[in-house]
């Protein structure tokens, strides 16, 4: 399957919906970067809330969504494990 048929090749103007979903989906990533190393539990939830807003919004940076709501989760474990070793506080 080829960019053509995806309907991707650039014939289509490019909604502000497809924008803001990879925007979102950038945030999302970057709050939960930022969370490993501050506290995990207040910046956590609102990355993968946007993440998941972004697959919603869906358009052509789904592939971006998934793999923001994948490192969010994945910092989520990251984030907690590393404060409960280093005995930091969650909030």
């Amino acid at each position: 399957m080829s960019a053509s048929d995806a309907g991707y090749d650039g014939s289509e103007p490019s909604r502000s919906s497809d924008t803001v979903a990879g925007f979102l989906a950038a945030f999302a990533i970057f709050a939960s970067l930022l969370a490993l190393a501050w506290h995990p539990l207040r910046l956590i939830p609102v990355a993968m809330v946007l993440a998941l807003l972004a697959a919603a919004m869906g358009g052509r940076h789904q592939r971006l969504a998934f793999a923001a709501a994948l490192i969010t989760a994945a910092c989520f474990f990251l984030g907690m494990a590393i404060a409960v070793l280093t005995q930091r506080p969650l909030w």
